[in-house]
């Protein structure tokens, strides 16, 4: 075997080819990952840990089966070639399932202009100074009285696919991290919260220090939590929380639960489903982008589209296989690992921001709750209903009031996109992202 990736992917290809696959793809991933962790001003964790891994994925006329192994010695690949041949002739029939044909394929990509790599890889003293200003920044906020600690991250991967359809691309990618959590407060009446920066370069980390001082601060904000009266109310949710309905709207679109009929927005493909004005973008060529990347896991290119536009949803997020049972195109959002088959996935996700200020979105309440943070995974993506725990501040007047805690904010998804409302604060933060949102008429339940 070569020790280029490229090439070793090509001849694994040709061997499933040999042994008697129709078609076959293979990904690789080479990663370095790099993580201190420490508390109370003591190293409590220093890692550095390296990682290859390869898949191929094989195809007996409408067959398919998926191995996957870390090792490159030639005898383990050739065993993973025979283990998928023998597997792919021992399945089901998929009618669904195929490769991409060639003219699908991406090309001419410019992975230079994304900016998708650091060149500069951080020593372990950068990841040690990182976390430690950001912990001391964090523990000399009046009223901190403990940390759960404060931790800083690198991480490269590199990204290899071919296919025998004649697809060859890679490209590589890097992640930045710093993050804090902090106690305040005493015995029972303690209360802790966090911050964080994560970027692809390291050079558009927020400060580390700053990220501390904000999450020392929130912590005391919540300190003196009470309960909310059960009621019917306006809800805003902090830029930090808010993305998770981003999330609730692409598990409700992607293309398998469509197909399978399991979604609460099955038959509302060109319907408006948000508030006119709302446009929900899932954009894969930003510049130093989360989740930015040249082309998806099938090798197909990847595009900006508008999945709401104008509060109209537009598309299904689909792979190949969920656009042949839906009869339709793949909007090249196949997301892959290595031991499983493509699968929907968001690239860049984002709400686009609207002309009004988190300040006039609460000035204009008199009874609501700013949510901080929720908990909980009480969604159901069939029905829409929507019920989590919560904690965040009362709205009173116009602003943000005493803390509260041990509330649950319930609903249905349909009414809440319907009634959204958006701020103008959007920040870049994970990759789905979006700015405050406010929602009138949510059942707010406490004491």
């Amino acid at each position: 075997m070569t020790a280029d990736p490229l090439d070793l992917l090509d001849t694994l290809i040709a061997r499933a080819r040999k042994a008697g696959a129709d078609a076959a793809d293979a990904i690789l991933f080479d990663s370095v990952a790099l993580s201190h962790r420490r508390r109370l001003g003591k190293t409590e964790q220093l890692e550095r840990s390296e990682s290859g891994d390869i898949g191929l994925r094989v195809f007996v006329g409408r067959r398919m089966a998926i191995v996957s192994s870390a090792d490159r010695k030639a005898d383990a690949l050739a065993d993973l070639v025979d283990r998928a041949v023998a597997m792919a002739e021992a399945v089901p029939e998929d009618p669904y399932c195929g490769l991409a044909d060639p003219a699908q394929l991406a090309t001419g990509w410019d992975v230079a202009a994304l900016e998708l790599a650091d060149p500069t890889e951080p020593s372990p003293q950068d990841l040690i100074d990182r976390a430690a200003a950001c912990e001391a920044a964090a523990l000399a906020v009046p009223g901190i009285t403990n940390s759960d600690g404060a931790e800083a991250s690198f991480s490269r991967a590199q990204v290899y696919l071919a296919a025998s359809n004649g697809f060859r691309g890679a490209y590589a990618g890097t992640g930045h991290g710093v993050s804090a959590s902090v106690i305040a407060g005493k015995g029972t009446g303690m209360e802790t919260d966090y911050d964080y920066s994560s970027a692809v370069f390291g050079e558009d980390l927020r400060d580390p220090a700053e990220v501390g001082r904000t999450a020392g601060e929130r912590a005391v904000r919540r300190l003196g939590a009470t309960k909310l009266s059960t009621g019917k109310r306006a809800v805003v949710f902090d830029p930090r929380v808010s993305a998770g309905l981003l999330r609730h709207l692409i598990a409700a679109i992607s293309g398998p639960s469509i197909a399978r009929g399991t979604s609460f927005l099955k038959d509302r493909l060109d319907k408006r489903v948000f508030a006119p004005g709302v446009t929900i973008l899932d954009d894969p060529h930003i510049r130093r982008g989360h989740r930015s990347k040249p082309f998806d896991g099938e090798g197909l290119p990847t595009a900006r589209k508008a999945l709401i536009d104008d509060g109209r949803l537009t598309t299904w997020l689909m792979d190949l296989r969920s656009a042949r049972q839906l009869g339709l195109a793949s909007t090249g959002n196949a997301g892959r690992g290595t031991s499983s088959p493509p699968s929907p996935s968001p690239t860049n996700l984002y709400l686009t921001p609207g002309d009004r200020s988190p300040e006039t979105l609460i000035g204009e309440i008199e009874d609501g709750l700013y949510v901080t943070q929720m908990m909980g995974m009480g969604v159901n993506t069939v029905t829409g209903d929507y019920s989590r725990g919560a904690t965040g501040f009362h709205i009173e007047g116009g602003r943000l009031a005493a803390p509260v805690n041990e509330v649950t904010i319930a609903g249905n998804l349909k009414d809440m996109f319907a009634r959204l409302e958006r701020a103008d604060d959007l920040v870049f933060r994970t990759g789905i992202d979006a700015p405050t949102i406010r929602i009138d008429g949510m059942t707010v339940a406490g004491i």
